[in-house]
């Protein structure tokens, strides 16, 4: 039996991404979204600190799971509604596979213990079960709290490269599979991955609010 050939995954660092960017909540779902959001940063906060490295770990496996939900649902919902999906579901799951490789960059950085690592399968679980159902019933509300919780992610990585930029944190030399996957550098350190990331969550946060405005547009129509 043949095996198909793995392809190497390439991403450009968007150098231009719009790192001050925030939608202001202005309906009840976005308030919400937006509240829901705020008490999963207080709770990272509280459980990791500053150690960034471990924080990125974690956040990234819960960051991966919206793109292949949202993927999944709107893969159905074309297929049930016999129409085009308007390049929805490419984009969200070119999201959860840009997320999922943002984990494995920073578990070669910040090598997670077994503790961090139980904790990422239950919070996998939990956050899963969560966004399926909150998509299912609310995709408006669901590209929200992605918006919001990129928003998030770009303030961490900001903070993350200030404190490394400092000398809080070692600019420790970048792992090859960061190197291979943002065509950086050899010699590319710990700053220019963290510079990468954030551009990845700017454009995340990005397109998640642009399709809250694309429903928006479509349930006035």
């Amino acid at each position: 039996m043949q095996h198909a050939e793995s392809r190497s995954t390439v991403r450009q660092v968007n150098l231009d991404a719009d790192i001050d960017v925030h939608i202001a909540p202005q309906s009840i779902s976005d308030k919400v979204a937006f509240a829901f959001v705020k008490m999963l940063r207080f709770f990272a906060d509280l459980f990791f600190a500053r150690r960034y490295g471990h924080r990125a770990v974690v956040l990234e496996t819960v960051a991966a799971v919206p793109g292949m939900v949202g993927g999944l649902w709107q893969h159905l919902r074309a297929l049930r509604m016999m129409r085009d999906d308007e390049g929805w579901i490419r984009t969200l799951l070119e999201e959860a596979e840009n997320e999922r490789m943002h984990l494995m960059t920073f578990v070669e950085i910040a090598q997670p213990n077994w503790f961090e690592r139980g904790l990422i399968i239950a919070v996998q679980m939990i956050f899963y079960n969560f966004y399926f159902f909150l998509y299912l019933f609310a995709p408006r509300t669901a590209h929200r709290v992605v918006g919001y919780f990129e928003e998030e992610a770009v303030i961490s990585y900001t903070s993350y490269l200030e404190q490394v930029d400092a000398g809080a944190h070692e600019n420790v030399a970048a792992p090859q599979i960061a190197i291979d996957y943002w065509q950086l550098p050899a010699d590319a350190r710990l700053r220019d991955v963290i510079i990468a990331v954030r551009a990845d969550e700017a454009e995340h946060r990005d397109v998640n609010h642009d399709f809250v405005a694309i429903i928006d547009e479509r349930r006035s129509a």
